[in-house]
């Protein structure tokens, strides 16, 4: 097969399949890939400036915007900051190992600050820019993995007031009425207007180094002498930056210029994965295809448009994920991870200028994919034709064609992407719509299907509601048959029952008879025990008394005897009186004692006679007592019974007389309609 290349389209034909064949592939982060200008989340704004942000895979990248004569007052830093000055100019002032350090900005300015470093940015008014505002973009590396709740840095003034007033007045030594301005002042906005009249800039300067140096403690005796000893000024306030427009360019062509900020060329980047880069696109030229082995490119358009063609490697082709092609424009965020293939487009009417960061930019050395510095150039031809499945010749048209390097010409490239996005843009509008449409007619056949439905359950329930009156009125009938039946149960019923209302009636006379009988027999029998109880009491007292008489007889003897046994003593005693007189004594004692013992003894037996006549008496009062409940409680009974037989009576009696009503009224009402059904 021959192929000719003897003309410019021919080589626009290569490098458009140089782009479809190597960028080929699919992407597995494509919802972080692209932060539209107007997607960025506001974090401040005031009257003054403002600062927006954008997250990307793991980063952070603040975009500052200060008018003329800003103020962004102090903050310290959370993590690590690089930075580079889009437009205006302005001045940086930060501390660092305890030293405060000052720089101006300018555009095109690249500075790297430390984490835990305090810093504040004043804009210019007296600018030779026609009073651009200052913007800055600003890349926190690695900060979602410990930034997502206190952000990349945080005021100083916030972090201060935190402290208790005495805390703050012991710390700087100044009245009590000063710390309570300080605490009780409004606080500030993020940004605020700055100084209007140069006369006082140098007095600016010096009081908020003095504000920084305070609040670290820092130990420089010199730091407010910037007026008056020039060379220690330009030691600290002359930290002189890189600018990536004064320096040479690493690439440059009629295509365009690239060139990439590394810790080689700044001081301040040395140590560290991160890295810029700029890239000027002229009109109608592209960044050839090519990757990054071990860097992952984070950029933002600072001026024009163009299209990005981003693609995986193959070894994600499984995850599903599709080919990127997609439009910036200036303040659009696009990101390309490592070992994706990329392809950056200028548009033939317009340059595309577009800066970034990028990690692990020691290390990096971008690879390409056409031109002269084509990595493919490295590898042996033939294996390259059998890779890429074409003849060796056209591999060596491929390889040799192209005599420009990294930048390359591509007119209407950028076009024929966006015509290609446009047109895919298109489908899937017009499969929306078709989709929308399927889905109109899905839901016209479901509402059809629903009409018809409702028509069938309407039917339905108007035959079910004709069923339903046929059934009433069915039910009707039978239930004034069951009711006439009814009716004769309940006439039959109340005959029965007023009969066994007569009968009850009956056996409670009956019963009241025999219970005003037994309550007579009752009382007879009463009145027998009490005349029994009474002879029983009289007979005790009789034997109370013949006891009484016994014992006092009893008495009388033993008081003879006790006499005439004194009357022997003494006669003895009188016998005996010379020879036993002491044993009289002692006679006359035990005397004394036995009759003593005889008195006890008398008493005794009295109190437990009396005793056991208390003990009877009671024991007949709690008979009594009992008999009398007894009959009181038999009494009650016998009056409730007979209280709930009458109201049961008087209930029957009134149920039937209301049934023999319900009846009346019944036939009353069923002989109307009966003359109805006959006529």
């Amino acid at each position: 097969m021959k192929i000719s290349f003897s003309s410019s389209s021919t080589h626009k034909a290569i490098m458009l399949l140089l782009v479809s064949v190597i960028l080929g592939g699919s992407c597995c982060w494509c919802s972080q890939v692209l932060v539209k200008r107007e997607e960025r989340r506001s974090v401040v704004s005031t009257e003054y400036g403002e600062i927006s942000a954008a997250s990307v895979v793991d980063h952070t990248i603040h975009f500052f915007t200060l008018d003329p004569n800003s103020l962004f007052l102090p903050v310290i830093l959370h993590a690590h900051m690089l930075l580079y000055v889009h437009t205006g100019s302005g001045k940086l002032r930060w501390m660092e190992e305890d030293e405060v350090k000052s720089t101006d900005l300018r555009r095109g300015d690249v500075h790297r600050l430390e984490e835990g470093a305090i810093f504040f940015i004043h804009s210019n008014l007296d600018t030779h820019s026609d009073r651009q505002k200052l913007r800055i973009h600003a890349i926190f590396p690695n900060s979602h993995k410990y930034l997502h709740e206190t952000g990349p840095y945080s005021s100083i003034r916030d972090m201060l007031l935190g402290f208790d007033n005495k805390v703050l007045q012991a710390a700087f030594k100044v009245p009590v009425d000063e710390i309570e301005e300080l605490v009780n002042g409004t606080k500030p906005p993020a940004i605020i207007h700055g100084l209007s009249s140069s006369t006082t800039k140098n007095r600016a300067w010096e009081m908020e180094a003095r504000f920084i140096e305070n609040l670290v403690g820092s130990t420089t005796s010199n730091v407010f002498e910037i007026n008056k000893k020039k060379k220690k000024k330009k030691d600290k306030d002359g930290t002189k930056l890189f600018n990536i427009f004064s320096a040479d360019k690493d690439f440059e062509n009629c295509n365009g210029w690239s060139t990439a900020v590394t810790g080689k060329k700044v001081p301040a980047l040395r140590g560290t994965d991160i890295g810029l880069f700029m890239v000027n696109l002229t009109q109608g030229s592209m960044m050839g295809p090519h990757w990054n082995p071990t860097a992952s490119e984070i950029a933002v358009v600072l001026q024009g448009r163009g299209m990005i063609r981003v693609v995986c490697h193959a070894s994600t082709n499984e995850t599903g994920c599709k080919d990127m092609r997609y439009k910036v424009e200036e303040g659009d965020t696009f990101v390309v991870p490592r070992f994706h293939a990329m392809a950056q487009m200028a548009f033939n009417n317009d340059t595309f200028v577009f800066m970034g960061f990028s990690t692990s930019a020691n290390r990096n050395h971008p690879q390409y994919f056409a031109g002269r510095s084509s990595v493919l150039r490295t590898l042996d031809k033939d294996v390259l034709a059998m890779a890429f499945n074409v003849t060796n010749t056209t591999m060596d048209h491929l390889m040799n064609s192209q005599q420009d390097s990294v930048i390359l010409g591509c007119i209407s490239c950028a076009e024929e992407e966006f015509k290609f996005v446009e047109e895919e843009m298109e489908k899937e509008r017009a499969a929306a719509r078709e989709k929308e449409a399927e889905e109109a007619r899905k839901r016209e056949e479901e509402k059809r299907k629903e009409e018809e439905e409702d028509r069938k359950r309407e039917e339905e329930e108007a035959a079910r509601q004709e069923e339903e009156r046929e059934r009433q009125e069915e039910e009707e009938e039978r239930k004034s048959q069951e009711e006439e039946a009814a009716r004769q149960e309940e006439e039959r019923k109340r005959r029965e029952e007023e009969e066994e209302a007569r009968k009850r009636g009956e056996e409670a006379a009956r019963r009241a008879e025999e219970e005003r009988k037994k309550k007579q027999e009752e009382e007879a029998r009463e009145r027998e025990a009490e005349e029994e109880r009474k002879r029983q009491e009289e007979a005790a007292r009789e034997r109370e008394a013949e006891e009484e008489r016994e014992r006092q007889e009893e008495a009388a003897r033993e008081r003879e005897a006790e006499e005439e046994r004194e009357r022997q003593e003494e006669a003895a005693r009188k016998r005996q009186e010379e020879e036993a007189r002491e044993k009289g004594a002692e006679e006359e004692a035990a005397r004394e004692r036995e009759a003593e013992e005889a008195a006890r003894k008398r008493q005794e037996d009295e109190a437990r006679e009396k005793g056991a006549e208390e003990e009877a008496a009671r024991e007949r009062e709690a008979e009594e007592e009992a008999a009398r409940k007894r009959q009181e409680e038999r009494e009650e009974e016998e009056e409730r019974k007979r209280q709930e037989e009458a109201a049961a009576g008087r209930r029957e009696e009134e149920e039937g007389r209301k049934r023999g009503e319900g009846k009346r009224r019944h036939k009353g009402r069923k002989k109307p309609l009966a003359a109805g059904e006959m006529a």
